[in-house]
């Protein structure tokens, strides 16, 4: 934690203020404050908003640094799990050291906060949560990371899984992920039974990844609603994707935002160009907590996607047609305080009293802000600045 005065920015694009941090936290918000012997820096009118939120990306997964990877696969969905994990191996992919990348990466781009989902599979059982578990350390007082124990090659289908997941949420894991309980495991009921079990047993909540379309898809989503209701797990469940929201059939999606709503079930979304996505407005409007995340990041998966919270930014204004300043401005409020809101983080905001996790833009508005490639000027994690003009200050391995 550092002690600093911040002169001359713009609290959420208002006018400009100097802030004074103290042990960490914001400790008052005014013009023309005094120094009294701290550091000060100039912050030139760029904008301050509470740090960018990472909500669902997968930090063991980059092959950053690793030169280009050449893209065999395609796009179906099991090919690319099974492709993974082979080329794992082949790559010689070492987790902390990728994970340290891409993390630093986000935080260059002004990331405060990340949740990442990590592999847990009978191949490689909890060398990659280690990898990460270890990135996570290194990086405190960076970017607070938080652990998804993720079956990603799927988890009644390959014996074991279960116990494995067991073993990740006693070593460390935040969370316990799931991963398309129809169309991977071919049963729902058993696949769920296991995840919320696992849940309630050891106490964590739960994400789950849900691919799965359509019909298929809501009704996968109404069996994860009802374990919410029976556990009383009501604001511990998120569910990341879930394109079946973004189906035709606007009476069928607009009852499962209701009872998304009802359960406090959250969404996280990337706003995928290629799927149909839920639109972050109906889930806004309906009080559905929305967080954003990259997903993947330069992975065997794809090299489209960037670390970069901004970018991803314009890619939900452009994917949910939003225009209006006010609109980019929801969809840079949901990129970070949104995420924060799925975390559940506590002290995130510009309020006096709040952590002082800050990322500044240099834009006029948070509108111009939602969209703009220029570099962040500056970012700080309770007070102690981490990136300078787009770059992390701590070099990646």
């Amino acid at each position: 934690m550092s002690d600093i005065l911040l002169r001359n920015l713009r609290p959420m694009g208002g006018a400009a203020l100097d802030m004074r941090i103290k042990a960490g936290k914001i400790a008052e918000i005014a013009p023309s404050l005094q120094a009294d012997d701290l550091p000060v820096e100039e912050c030139k009118g760029a904008i301050a908003i509470p740090g960018l939120v990472e909500a669902h990306t997968h930090l063991d997964k980059t092959v950053m640094g690793l030169g280009w990877y050449e893209n065999a696969v395609g796009t179906d969905l099991r090919a690319m799990i099974d492709n993974e994990r082979a080329e794992r191996h082949r790559l010689g992919m070492d987790p902390h050291r990728q994970s340290m990348r891409h993390a630093l990466a986000l935080v260059g781009a002004g990331c405060t906060h990340a949740r990442s989902h990590v592999d847990i599979d009978t191949e490689h059982g909890l060398a990659i949560l280690e990898g990460v578990l270890a990135t996570k350390d290194a990086l405190q007082g960076i970017i607070d990371i938080e652990i998804v124990a993720f079956p990603q090659s799927g988890l009644l289908v390959r014996p074991g899984t279960l116990e494995l997941l067991d073993e990740a949420l006693a070593s460390g894991a935040d969370l316990v992920g799931g991963l398309d309980p129809s169309g991977m495991d071919r049963d729902p009921k058993g696949h769920l039974d296991a995840i919320f079990g696992l849940a309630e047993t050891h106490g964590k909540g739960v994400d789950i990844h849900l691919h799965e379309a359509g019909t298929l898809g809501a009704f996968s989503l109404e069996l994860i609603m009802e374990r919410t209701r029976a556990l009383g797990m009501q604001g511990r469940v998120a569910v990341s994707h879930a394109f079946c929201l973004g189906m035709n059939d606007w009476h069928a999606t607009e009852a499962l935002i209701a009872g998304l709503a009802e359960c406090d079930i959250a969404i996280l979304t990337t706003g995928a160009p290629s799927r149909e996505v839920p639109q972050v407005k109906r889930l806004h409007a309906a009080g559905v907590r929305l967080g954003v995340g990259c997903d993947g990041v330069r992975d065997t998966w794809s090299p489209l996607n960037r670390p970069d919270m901004i970018d991803r930014t314009r890619i939900i204004a452009m994917r949910n047609n939003l225009r209006s300043d006010a609109d980019l401005a929801l969809a840079l409020d949901i990129c970070s305080a949104g995420g924060a809101r799925v975390m559940g983080l506590q002290g995130y905001g510009l309020e006096v009293g709040c952590m002082a996790d800050l990322t500044l833009l240099d834009a006029e508005t948070l509108a111009e802000g939602a969209i703009s490639d220029a570099p962040r000027p500056l970012v700080l994690k309770a007070g102690r600045v981490t990136a300078r003009n787009g770059a992390a200050l701590r070099k990646a391995p």
